[in-house]
Order: C-alpha cells, then structure tokens, then sequence
C-alpha cells in the first residue's frame, strides 16, 4: 500500500487509542513501506490472538531485490562481470584520461585488490588452522625446515642405498665408441663400490669399456629391459623380487643424482614429494 493511503489508517488508529485510553509507546512502532505502523494491542493480540489483521504480526523484513538477485548468479559469474568491468574502466581512462574515469579506474581496481587481499589472508589463515592443506609440513619451504627436510631426505637415501644390493641389480648399457660412457662409466663404478651394488655392464657394439673390462654383449637385453632408440649410456634398475626393471635414465648422471632417482623410483609414491 502506498504511503498516501497508510497515513489515514495509522492517523485512524491513533485517535482509537486515544478514546480507549491506550498510549502507543514512542519508538515502539515497525516499519511498513516506510511508513510507522503503531505497536501490537494487548487486548486483541494477546488474548483474541487476531493476528496480521490488527498488525500483531511484526511485518516482514523487506529483502533488497538487488540482494536477492545477486545471490542467485553464479560466483563465475559475477567474477568474470567484476573482470569485465574493471577492463572497461581501465580501456575508459586510458582513451578518455580524465579525472573522473582515472579515480573511477583506480577506486574500482583497489576494491579488487583489497578483495584479492582479504582471499589471500582467509586463505593463509585457513592452510595454517588444517594440517592436511598444509603442503609446507611435507616440503618446508623456509630454511630452517627445508634444511631439516634435505637431511632427513639424505639419512632415508642412504639408508636405501646401503640395502640395495639385497634386492636390486643394475645393468649399465654402454658404446665403446661413446664419449658420454668414457665420463659416467667411473662414476657408477665408484658408486656400485661403495654401496656393494652389482652391476652386469651391456656392450651395445660388442667393445670394452675402461671402468668395466667384463662385460657381456648386447643380445637383446637392452630391448628387454624397456629401452629402446639405442641411446647410451643407459642405466636401469632390475628388481629380482618382481623380476621387473625399473630404467634410472640416459646420459652422464652425477652420483647424487642417480641415488636421488633410485630413492625417487623405489621409495617415493607419484604424487607424494610435489
């Protein structure tokens, strides 16, 4: 109802009150269309309970239909307009740099970026209070941590390292005519030494190599082991428990990094050091 038609009921209700003697208490009126509405009676609201009729009933709250349609869009939605609009504005002050459009630009572009801070806050907050979202507690990220990380990571590959020989071998595919073989070969010769591991050398063309004098040739094993397109030096672990091999990589590797590959490939699950 308008507002027009409200003022003759509610001025109708007020000079009621006065001939029955009620007082209407000030400020206890509720808001109907803007307009006051006078409070509920004690006669006909407690006892003959008449409800909305004789405004009983405290009227709805009134919910703003820009509100309401707000939240039935969909969140992409709203942050793919919140995009586009900031790209107007910034298009509208570059090509029309007047005061207004750059404060517009500016004022729209630091409510985003305050919105982005708050997500980011929100999100920091909520990583540190759920260990499970907390990837740092797997892979430390500050040097304190990361330092403990890497030593604890270097015990556990060692530790590997050292029972290797129990259960693995490797074969160690080179060229006598390979100059990147010349370079690894003394390199995994000191370390199969040092952590007592076996290693059957596989020469492709049938010729010796320095770090390696006993050595068997190529005869398919190479093709077996689930290498393929010759290149050389090649190296793959051989599980004898499964009897499955595990290839380690091509190319003059460091020691450290072929135990880092071997710890990797043995010991760490897909997925689990990322």
């Amino acid at each position: 109802m308008k507002n027009g038609k409200w003022k003759p009921v509610v001025a109708g209700l007020v000079v009621i009150s006065q001939l029955l003697g009620v007082s209407l208490p000030a400020g206890a009126a509720s808001a109907q269309d803007g307009v006051a509405m006078p409070p509920p009676d004690a006669f006909y609201c407690k006892e003959r309970k008449l409800g909305t009729w004789f405004y009983c009933d405290a009227p709805r709250p009134v919910v703003e239909k820009e509100n309401a349609a707000a939240a039935s869009v969909p969140a992409t939605t709203r942050l793919a307009a919140i995009t586009k609009q900031l790209d107007e504005l910034k298009a509208k002050a570059i090509l029309e740099p007047t005061p207004d459009n750059v404060v517009a630009y500016v004022r729209y572009q630091r409510e985003q970026l305050d919105r982005a801070s708050t997500f980011a806050d929100v999100w920091g907050r909520s990583v540190w209070q759920n260990p499970e979202l907390d990837y740092t507690l797997q892979r430390p990220v500050n040097t304190l941590g990361k330092r403990a990380w890497m030593d604890q990571r270097k015990s556990d590959r060692n530790a590997v390292m050292e029972g290797l020989s129990q259960r693995y071998g490797l074969f160690y595919f080179f060229s006598s005519s390979c100059g990147a073989c010349e370079v690894f070969s003394p390199i995994l010769k000191s370390l199969a030494d040092q952590y007592s591991m076996s290693v059957l050398p596989v020469s492709m063309d049938g010729g010796p190599n320095s770090a390696f004098p006993s050595f068997v040739t190529n005869t398919g094993q190479y093709e077996r082991m689930g290498l393929n397109g010759g290149q050389v030096p090649a190296l793959v672990l051989f599980d004898s428990v499964t009897k499955q091999p595990i290839p380690i990589g091509y190319g003059v590797m460091s020691a450290d990094e072929v135990m880092q590959r071997i710890f990797v490939l043995t010991k760490v699950e897909p997925g689990s050091d990322y």
